[in-house]
């Protein structure tokens, strides 16, 4: 355990930027916290910060789980930014409800702490969030979905791709706005797979990663080789759902959506390999944060949500190139000059 540990806080020191910045100039640390360093949207976040982080005069230091799931490694970074004397830090936390305890003493050492993308919970365990509304992309590509296959939406045989066994909040909000959209009943809305339909052939875990994305889907298509719509966390596990579906020689059957709107998941929807995505801003979601950091270390105000509401709606848009009726879309020529990765 003493050796896995001394590995876990050498490989944070080397994703991080370190303190000597801060302390030789006087420039307040902000820490931004992801997932992974792999995924494309945790990587367009981490550049988001950086270009902020340089016109708001603060030194960023930056830290990443091994894998999506990954919960130690960010008690580890957040025990970093303490010792570090921060200002605050950003996170995507891996288990929304299991780095809790971490976050409280964050800030009760007094450190700002901003939620982006996946909301904590509970959602006030933070300072604010700056997060796409879940729920809503998942209602978006769910009603797509359901439009596009009209009549065949009621005996539609759907494949879902979940994230991961820790059934964190965007997991359940994309997974449950999706069943919404496309008109299923769905039991406990905090709870993934609980709904009754027939027509969900079952749930399997993806990673958020290509690789999990095309077992995931090889395990669907041998329990039901009738899959007509497959639902996937993200654009990576879209993407091996794919390639588990064109090796079935089924490609021209199946419909996909997923949620990201990543450059490359435009190109997946301009050549007909995703049906639709709803696209997110990570750009904003980390502007925003080292924003609000930034004003804290400056004149000791915290940030608060906007309107009422537990987060930050940074936004989300439906892109495809097969509008359907009902729906409001953009095509991917939007899509293209919007994307990120």
């Amino acid at each position: 355990m003493i050796a896995t540990g001394a590995v876990a806080a050498l490989a944070l020191a080397a994703c991080g930027g370190g303190g000597t910045d801060a302390e030789h100039t006087g420039r307040p640390v902000v820490g931004l916290i992801t997932k992974t360093d792999t995924n494309p949207f945790f990587v367009t976040l981490k550049e988001g910060a950086q270009q902020a982080a340089a016109r708001s005069g603060v030194a960023l230091q930056t830290f990443a789980g091994r894998s999506d799931g990954d919960n130690e490694s960010q008690v580890q970074a957040i025990e970093n930014l303490i010792s570090a004397g921060a200002a605050g830090f950003m996170i995507t936390p891996n288990d929304s409800r299991a780095i809790v305890p971490e976050l409280d003493r964050a800030r009760q050492a007094g450190l700002v702490v901003v939620a982006l993308d996946t909301p904590t919970e509970p959602a006030d365990v933070v300072d604010t969030t700056f997060a796409t509304d879940n729920v809503r992309a998942g209602e978006l590509v769910g009603r797509w979905a359901r439009m596009r296959l009209g009549a065949g939406a009621a005996t539609a045989r759907i494949a879902m791709l979940d994230l991961s066994p820790n059934k964190v909040s965007v997991d359940v909000q994309r997974d449950q706005g999706f069943l919404q959209g496309f008109g299923i009943p769905v039991g406990d809305p905090g709870v993934i797979g609980d709904e009754s339909d027939p027509r969900i052939v079952g749930h399997e875990v993806t990673d958020g990663a290509e690789e999990g994305g095309r077992t995931a889907m090889e395990n669907l298509l041998q329990k039901d080789p009738s899959i007509s719509v497959v639902y996937a966390i993200n654009e990576p596990a879209a993407a091996g759902a794919y390639e588990a579906i064109r090796a079935a020689d089924k490609e021209r059957s199946i419909v996909i959506v997923s949620v990201d709107g990543s450059c490359a998941g435009v190109r997946a929807v301009q050549e007909g390999r995703l049906g639709a995505t709803a696209q997110q801003y990570p750009l904003r979601m980390a502007q925003d944060g080292i924003s609000a950091i930034a004003q804290y270390a400056a004149n000791g105000i915290r940030p608060t949500p906007a309107d009422g509401r537990p987060f930050t709606d940074t936004g989300t848009t439906l892109v495809t190139d097969a509008s359907v009726p009902g729906v409001d879309s953009e095509d991917t020529g939007f899509g293209a000059a919007h994307c990120w990765g």
